[in-house]
């Protein structure tokens, strides 16, 4: 299988700063990190490689520095990577980010998957991953749990839904995007980090995408951040006597609840 996984460098957590005159993410300067949900997306596709055989190629979109993200995956074990890195791309939304992703993709000659994480913990939109199947007009799934088996010209995946699962069959080529709970993502090995290192990454930008200029960056971006600001501060009441305010009449109707069920 030649499966392909989208990952995203995003900003820690504990460290996410905003321009206040683009209100986008500023990265330079700032310390990063893989996306924890793109790393169990990078996991799986291993797996399957393994498994059944293939490569597995690594494409993220950002600033040069998103390269170590792209380092991280292969010293994983991936076979290839590539950067998409312009200027041009600086400040894109969801859809100029999924177009310019599908722009590469369609480069590769063939395919049998793509790979997401269900979000990334920047934005939390779970956007991308969608925005990039319907870009390519592949059948996709997502919030996918486990992946159950990979027949000659399908994959079938259990789904996650608010009440359980359900069990899909997909007609390859397609894409999904995968939860935390898949699998446990492996340790980057020593030979592998060095392999990361002298890896010669190709760099793409629109020219080698063949992208209308006007469909990435921030030129390209429908959607945009029009005022940051943190919430207003709760006078009155705190949490804890709200709690006792309520606490006897949910007690009473927990009780009531489960009678109703025993009967």
């Amino acid at each position: 299988m030649n499966i392909i996984v989208c990952i995203k460098q995003v900003p820690d957590t504990t460290d996410v700063k905003i321009n206040p005159q683009t209100n986008t993410l500023v990265r330079d300067g700032v310390r990063v990190i893989v996306n924890p949900f793109d790393l169990f997306a990078v996991e799986e596709a291993l797996k399957l490689r393994d498994e059944h055989g293939g490569r597995v190629t690594i494409l993220t979109m950002g600033p040069p520095q998103a390269r170590e993200a792209l380092e991280e995956a292969v010293a994983m074990g991936a076979d290839d990577a590539i950067l998409l890195c312009d200027q041009a791309f600086a400040g894109s939304d969801t859809l100029a980010t999924s177009y310019a992703l599908s722009q590469a993709i369609k480069k590769f000659e063939s395919f049998d998957l793509i790979i997401c994480g269900k979000q990334a913990t920047d934005g939390d939109t779970a956007q991308v991953g969608p925005g990039i199947a319907a870009q390519l007009m592949l059948p996709q799934v997502t919030v996918v749990r486990r992946v159950l088996d990979v027949r000659d010209h399908s994959i079938v995946v259990e789904h996650m839904t608010d009440d359980g699962m359900d069990i899909i069959e997909a007609p390859r080529p397609c894409l999904i995007t995968i939860v935390k709970k898949i699998n446990v993502p492996r340790y980057a090995s020593l030979k592998g980090k060095i392999r990361s290192k002298r890896m010669n990454i190709p760099t793409w930008g629109p020219e080698e995408l063949k992208c209308d200029i006007m469909k990435v960056g921030l030129e390209g971006s429908p959607t945009w951040v029009e005022r940051i600001f943190p919430p207003p501060v709760r006078k009155g009441c705190t949490p804890l006597q709200a709690t006792e305010v309520n606490i006897e009449q949910t007690v009473k109707e927990i009780k009531e609840f489960i009678v109703e069920i025993q009967n």
